[in-house]
Formats: C-alpha cells, sequence, structure tokens
C-alpha cells in the first residue's frame, strides 16, 4: 500500500496525518495507496515554505528561471510514459489518453520557456520633456492552484509553469482520487533545479482548499472543476481578497449540419464523447442534428460505439473505467433519469462488456436520441459516457439552443461550407470554437476558457492571458538632471 504524502518544502513531509482517503485502481476496484489529508496547519506551513522561497525566486533573473524551466520540460518529455502510466493506475484512462494529456501539458511548458518575451515591458523616452516612463510585469506572491481529477498531470500544468516562470511560488492542491501524478511531477521540477520552497503540493479536501482561500499570505488562486465549486472558490477568494480563476463546468454541443460529411462527424462524435470515459470538461456530450440528418448519423454512431472496446486501460483498450464507484454511479443515475424521462435509448451501457476486472468502475458508452432540453441529461454536466442527441429543425433552432444553455465552454459545427461555419463562429456565445475539429482546445500559446457559468472571473488559462493573471503591471514616471546642466561637476561638459 502506497502511502502519498504532501510536498513541502523540496521533500516529502511524513508526519503523521490526521485524516487520510483511500487511493482506487479504477480498473480493478483495488485500494491502492492512502493519501494524507491536508490539516490547517499543513497548508500553513506551505505557505510559509512558498513565502520564504518567494524573494529570493522573484530576484532570480529570467535566464536562471527559464533553465529550470527547459530542464524541467527534457525531463518531463523523457518521462511522459512514466507519467502516463501513473495517471491511467489511479485515473482509468486509457494509456494513449494518459500519454495524450502529458503531451498537451508539454505544450505549456513551452510556451513558459519563451516568457522572457511574453513579461517585457514598454518604454517611452521623453514622454514629456526629460522624463521617461517605463512598464513592468511583476509576480504576485504565493499562489495557489485546485486542480480536478480528471487530467491530473495537464491541468497543474496548465498553470504553474507560468506562475513559475514569473517568479511566483505555489502552493499545489490537486484531486485526493488520483494525487500521486503531482508528486512526480514535483520530484521532477526538483531535479529541474528548482529551488525549494517554489513548487508545494498539499493533498485532501475542503478542508485544505478553505484554507488556502482564507490564507492571508495567498495572492491568487487558480481552479478548474464544477461550476458549483468553482462559484464558490471565486466568490470565497475574492472575499479575502485574492486574485481569482475559477474555470467551471460546461454542456459542449457539437452541432452537425445536412452539409456536413456524416462519417467524419460520426467519428467525432465518439471520440469526443467517449474518449477518457467523459470525464472531461471538453467532451462533446450533446450533438445537435440539423434536419433532415439525424436519423442516418444515429446509424452511423451507434455502428462505431459498436467496435469500441472497453477494459483497462493498460490492455490496448479504447476506453477505461471511470474514476470511482461513487461517480460511476452517479453518471448511471443519469442514464436511469433519462429514461424515465422519456429519451430514447439507442444505446446502454449498463453492463456492457469489458476487458477488465469484475470490480472496476465500468459503465460502457450510452447513447440517448430525441433528448430534450428541460431533461436532466440535457440540463446537467453529466461527466461520463453518455452522449445524447438533440434534433433541430434549422440553423437557427441549433445556435438558439447552444446560446440558451448556460454554459459557454466550447463547442463546435460540422460542416463543409464555410460561410456557414464563419456565420456559427460569430453567432455561438461560447468561448472555444471548432470547425469540424470536435475538441477545440488552444494550443498553449492561445488561452483556454469558456463564458458564461464555464468561467468566474476574467483571465482564462495558460497562454498570453495566463502571464497576466501571474503578474501585476507597474509604470514607473522618471526623470534625471541632464549632466550638462546639472550642479554637481560628473566629468562632463556643461552648457555656458
Amino acid at each position: 500500500m502506497t502511502r502519498i504524502s504532501h510536498w513541502i518544502d523540496g521533500k516529502p513531509s511524513l508526519g503523521v496525518a490526521e485524516r487520510t482517503g483511500d487511493v482506487y485502481d479504477p480498473a480493478t476496484g483495488e485500494v491502492t495507496g492512502i493519501v494524507d489529508y491536508a490539516s490547517a496547519a499543513d497548508v500553513d506551513e506551505a505557505v510559509a515554505a512558498a513565502k520564504r522561497a518567494f524573494p529570493a525566486w522573484r530576484k532570480a533573473s529570467l535566464a536562471a528561471r527559464t533553465s529550470v524551466l527547459f530542464k524541467f520540460r527534457d525531463l518531463l518529455a523523457a518521462h511522459r510514459d512514466d507519467v502516463a502510466a501513473i495517471i491511467t493506475a489511479e485515473h482509468g484512462k486509457v494509456l494513449d489518453d494518459a500519454a495524450g494529456e502529458v503531451q498537451r501539458a508539454l505544450e505549456s511548458v513551452e510556451f513558459a520557456c519563451g516568457l522572457p518575451t511574453a513579461v517585457r515591458g514598454g518604454f517611452s523616452m521623453n514622454a514629456s520633456t526629460a522624463v521617461d516612463v517605463h512598464s513592468v510585469r511583476e509576480p504576485l506572491g504565493v499562489v495557489g492552484v485546485i486542480s480536478p481529477f480528471n487530467f491530473p498531470a495537464m491541468v497543474p500544468l496548465w498553470f504553474l509553469p507560468n506562475a513559475i516562470a514569473t517568479g511566483n511560488t505555489v502552493v499545489l492542491k490537486p484531486s485526493e482520487k488520483d494525487p500521486s501524478a503531482s508528486i512526480y511531477l514535483a520530484e521532477l521540477w526538483a531535479r529541474a533545479g528548482l529551488p525549494d520552497g517554489v513548487l508545494n503540493v498539499v493533498h485532501g479536501d475542503k478542508v485544505a482548499v478553505d484554507a488556502l482561500l482564507e490564507h492571508p499570505d495567498v495572492k491568487a488562486i487558480s481552479f478548474v472543476g464544477s461550476t458549483p465549486v468553482a462559484r464558490y472558490i471565486y466568490e470565497t477568494g475574492t472575499s479575502h481578497g485574492k486574485r481569482v480563476q475559477a474555470l467551471g463546468g460546461a454542456k459542449n454541443h457539437m452541432v452537425v449540419l445536412p452539409d456536413a460529411d456524416l462519417d467524419v462527424a460520426a467519428d467525432a462524435a465518439v471520440s469526443a464523447g467517449f474518449g477518457s470515459a467523459g470525464e472531461r470538461c471538453m467532451a462533446i456530450s450533446v450533438v445537435v442534428a440539423v434536419d433532415p440528418i439525424g436519423d442516418e448519423l444515429i446509424a452511423k454512431i451507434t455502428e462505431r460505439m459498436a467496435k469500441l472496446k472497453i477494459g483497462d486501460g493498460r490492455r490496448g483498450c479504447d476506453m477505461g473505467p471511470l474514476v470511482t464507484a461513487a461517480h460511476r454511479d452517479k453518471v448511471a443515475s443519469y442514464v436511469e433519469s433519462g429514461v424515465a424521462e422519456g429519451a430514447e435509448l439507442v444505446v446502454d451501457g449498463r453492463g456492457g462488456p469489458v476487458d477488465g476486472a469484475a470490480g472496476g468502475f465500468w459503465l460502457n458508452p450510452t447513447l440517448f436520441d430525441k433528448v430534450g432540453p428541460q431533461m436532466k441529461i440535457y440540463t446537467d454536466e453529466v461527466f461520463g459516457p453518455v452522449l445524447s442527441v438533440v434534433r433541430a429543425g434549422s440553423y437557427d433552432d441549433a445556435i438558439k439552443l447552444v446560446n440558451d444553455n448556460p454554459y459557454g465552454n466550447g463547442t463546435a459545427v460540422f460542416t463543409r461550407d464555410g460561410g456557414a461555419a464563419r456565420r456559427y463562429t460569430d453567432d455561438v456565445e461560447v468561448g472555444m470554437v471548432g470547425v469540424n475539429v470536435p475538441i477545440p482546445v488552444p494550443v498553449g500559446y492561445y488561452s483556454f476558457g469558456g463564458w458564461k457559468d464555464s468561467l468566474f472571473g476574467d483571465a482564462h488559462a495558460y497562454g498570453p492571458e495566463g502571464v497576466q493573471f501571474f503578474t501585476r503591471a507597474k509604470v514607473v514616471t522618471s526623470r534625471w538632471p541632464d549632466p550638462a546642466t546639472s550642479s554637481v561637476n560628473l566629468g562632463f561638459p556643461r552648457n555656458e
């Protein structure tokens, strides 16, 4: 049984924990580790370590900071298979999905490696007579990162590289469901030469979260999770004077127009709806079939679902288990709700065949047709392998459906018509849009984030907005005496 403890001031914290939690292998249902839950005192210790490390790290040159970033990038690339294996063992996603997660994390690290160009200030000479003005961006201090279970390596690395490269120190609170990846990453950062205390990791639940939100020495909070929790994080953090970016839930629609290539659309719906067991905030959970292609599209999606292999992510399967038994049961309850509310259950994933242990947290891909916008499977973020098809009579009906939804994270449109695609990207009220791309997650040098109830705060994650979030602007206005007219003899010739 592995013990997973905190990482504070450059080393594991091996004190006695008052509370602990079980960590499971989702493919077997077995407990494989015990994770320590942080008390408020543990969080205080981590914040204190970060606060001690901040003055020196802030003063470290950009060259010194980026040297650490480059070394960390190389270590992460060299150990991507190890990180992927840790993710699969505790989250359950198949190894290919886990390796893809690490690859997307590397993009954010690589962006941060070039951060000296992103934090350059401006300079105006002679803004007034003999008066110069310049601007700089300075780090905030100690910042907190609260990350979710669904991407235990990628989401922390949306925030850590930019925060660290800009001179901040960090306390990370990862999900207690799959905490080992965060400790492995902390070890890689240490091997890359990151000074002790610049990155600290505390595990736990709401006790640790509240301690970070309320701590007077924590200047900012970055969060990814469900909308109710994101709202709580934002309101609590800002009420304690912190800068907060809280990325919330989603209900991502994929609109398929009548002229679309239905084979491409069906492939996209299956991969984006059931990849990582649907446990991702950018998963497609609603396919909007614009008349008259609904029946044909349903048939093609059903055909492809029948070929999916569900099982242990280490066995070359297409989809693994859900992260916990409780989450599996919650998602299964939405299947029951959909049937009760009158949706047509086309493919029932309850009790399907799996290549894995009987005790695993299994729920196979599920497909509903004729879903109405009043049904719970439509209104709620299911966060599992449940795909709903909604029929729309026209483009206008489809765009209204998407825009009326309280979430605004990601969306996609499938069409062969460039004009229709351009119109859709202009009309839709969503933060990230794909055109024939089902999961439009931006590359690392753009920024990730939604609109409406999918984001609290005004800063998106990583990329340019991430740099702005972890720094604050300072403008300096200066006047220096001209040595030629100064009363002090500096060796310059004077005007007579």
